[in-house]
């Protein structure tokens, strides 16, 4: 097992019965408040307009703004009772945290499971999937004097969704593994960056993910170190393509490559991301806030999942060491995490298999309060 390098420092900058089910999630998701438990402090926002919620939207944030775009969902019945997953195109708008939400546009396309990061002041969607097919496509989207605009940007060198990337603090944007054509039959170990700061910025493909091929891992990024965590493996079993948890942890630097880090306590798939990157105490690290473990991949009857584990788990850069760090106020997967002032905000995603939340859930940073920007305004205070 290779010793983490740790960063030089953390970066200044761096979620009929089922309409009646949404409402009830409305009035129940409808007063702010915050709960506190050990370290982490958690606040609920306005939940989105959508009463069902959707899984895996684009998510970040524009001109002080939090954006949320896109997702998918089950409208008319659950996918157990034959219910077809839709993919959705509004863009929402929250301009101050105790405001309520505003549809600001639509994306080009209907379009979720792609991947989402912060990038000078923009919204950058890469990828992504909708009904037939998956996409490579790339566009940012800016929020500026109550407009918004899509903005192309260089496409990834294929069609990608259900992979995890991040921001490092060079702004260089980093994609990893995913799969590139619908139905989950092929997984990837492809890794790519765009160095946005390049006079004609376009993707580079890096040395790729020296461990299995995977959908849905969880990706991080400190300094200029790239981290993934986890994801699921598809194989063929019984004549049918089959998920397999996985709890691998990886870095990788430009100048060292890949890294592979001590082994996850467990499993964690689809867990929000890019992951947050905080202080504790004198060590940097990575909170992986819940996700789906897989423990619970066969429970029947469907219709009464219990709903994924809520254990956050702690990475130390330095110690190179997991740790259980408290819980997940409401845990969600399959959704992105966005570092808006203090806080990371988990806006929607999935409760447990086919059922989603318009809940919008913010995490306040634990790390000191040097290390991190102000607060967006209107945001509840612990």
């Amino acid at each position: 097992m290779n010793p983490a390098v740790p960063p030089a420092r953390l970066p200044r900058s761096s979620t009929g019965v089922y309409l009646r089910l949404a409402a009830a999630a409305l009035l129940a998701a409808g007063s702010h408040g915050t709960i506190s438990a050990g370290e982490a402090s958690w606040s609920r926002l306005a939940p989105l307009p959508d009463p069902l919620g959707v899984a895996s939207p684009f998510a970040g944030v524009s001109g002080g703004a939090l954006l949320v775009a896109g997702g998918a969902n089950f409208p008319d019945k659950m996918p157990w009772e034959g219910g077809e997953k839709v993919w959705h195109d509004r863009v929402w708008v929250l301009e101050q945290a105790g405001a309520t939400w505003k549809e600001a546009g639509a994306l080009p396309r209907p379009l979720a499971y792609g991947v989402a990061v912060t990038l000078k002041n923009k919204l950058f969607c890469l990828g992504g999937s909708d009904a037939t097919r998956h996409h490579s496509s790339v566009f940012a989207l800016e929020w500026k004097n109550g407009k918004l605009t899509a903005i192309s940007q260089a496409p990834l060198p294929l069609p990608l969704a259900q992979a995890a990337g991040a921001v490092d603090d060079q702004d260089t944007v980093y994609l990893a593994c995913g799969s590139s054509a619908p139905g989950e039959q092929q997984a990837s170990n492809r890794v790519f960056c765009l160095r946005s700061g390049d006079p004609s910025p376009a993707w580079q493909e890096l040395p790729p993910l020296p461990a299995e091929p995977r959908i849905l891992p969880v990706a991080a990024a400190a300094g200029r170190s790239f981290y993934l965590f986890g994801g699921t493996a598809l194989e063929s079993s019984q004549g049918k393509i089959a998920r397999r948890p996985l709890r691998d942890a990886w870095r990788y630097t430009p100048t060292d490559g890949w890294k592979r880090l001590a082994d996850l306590p467990k499993p964690c798939v689809a867990a929000p991301s890019p992951a947050p990157v905080v202080r504790k105490g004198n060590h940097d690290g990575v909170l992986l806030l819940a996700g789906d473990d897989g423990s619970l991949a066969d429970f029947q009857p469907v219709e009464q999942h219990p709903g994924f584990p809520d254990t956050v788990l702690w990475y130390d850069f330095t110690a190179d060491h997991w740790e259980a760090s408290g819980k997940v106020q409401a845990p969600r997967a399959t959704v992105p995490c966005v570092k808006w002032g203090q806080s990371f905000i988990i806006p929607s995603g999935e409760v447990r298999p086919g059922v989603r939340s318009p809940e919008v859930w913010a995490l306040r940073d634990p790390s000191p309060p040097e290390a991190v920007p102000e607060e967006p305004p209107g945001l509840p205070k612990p």
